[in-house]
């Protein structure tokens, strides 16, 4: 072997040799993601399902006259959780930004407890395995798919916007028509939401798994498809959903 062809030769190994650690750096950051988002959901669906069925616990949102002043926190808390895990990710200490999330979905599982005030817990149940079949399905075409998402993310988030600004007008307006088209496209969005984010955070996970920072963007990560799958059970949820 001339000097050129064993140069050639061991450039093809080292290459070969980062391409495995990226894809191992990427499994064990994908790994931790989905290790933190399914441990939130886990506390949200309880939580939720407590207060929703336990008298005692919903009479701490909500009273004769309206929200209770801890229902009005628990509606707009989850907000402030999520800019402070946002903003906060490079400078909180770890510790606290652990408790911060899983302090989160437990919020976030109060303030869906309202859910079981409106719809079935059958429909509720039922919609919330529909939810995890599709984004479960769309997981796996974001983690297994070679084609770049960027440009279709974009054209997602886009669509995000419109749902926010078309979901304040209807607040005015009240049409139920509206409504249903919103929760629609709301549905179409956070399904391709999902593929979008993993591929993300797969490429993220291949370019810092391993170090320090890794550990950190694993939580923001999980936050990411937390808020995928919750918005895709609810937009489902008022398109599937059996009111009492």
């Amino acid at each position: 072997m001339n000097n050129q062809n064993y140069h050639n030769w061991n450039q093809m190994q080292t290459n070969t040799t980062q391409v495995d650690a990226g894809a191992v750096a990427s499994k064990t950051f994908m790994t931790q993601v989905f290790g933190w988002m399914a441990g939130a959901l886990m506390i949200t669906a309880l939580t939720s399902y407590l207060f929703g069925m336990v008298p005692q616990l919903i009479a701490l949102l909500i009273g004769e006259t309206g929200f209770t002043p801890l229902g009005w926190i628990v509606m707009f808390a989850p907000l402030a959780f999520v800019m402070l895990i946002s903003f906060g990710i490079q400078k909180l200490p770890m510790p606290l930004l652990i408790g911060a999330f899983l302090l989160y979905s437990a919020v976030n599982g109060m303030s869906l407890s309202f859910i079981f005030l409106v719809f079935d817990i059958g429909s509720i149940g039922a919609t919330f395995l529909v939810a995890a079949g599709m984004f479960g399905t769309m997981a796996v075409m974001g983690w297994i798919t070679k084609a770049d998402l960027s440009g279709f993310g974009r054209i997602m988030f886009m669509g995000l916007i419109g749902i926010i600004i078309a979901s304040v007008v209807n607040m005015f307006l009240g049409s139920q028509m509206m409504d249903y088209i919103i929760s629609f496209i709301g549905v179409a969005v956070f399904t391709g939401l999902t593929a979008w984010d993993v591929q993300k955070l797969k490429n993220l996970g291949a370019e810092t798994g391993g170090s320090d920072a890794a550990g950190r963007l694993s939580i923001l990560g999980a936050l990411t498809l937390y808020l995928d799958f919750i918005n895709l059970f609810l937009f489902l949820l008022r398109l599937m959903g059996n009111r009492k």
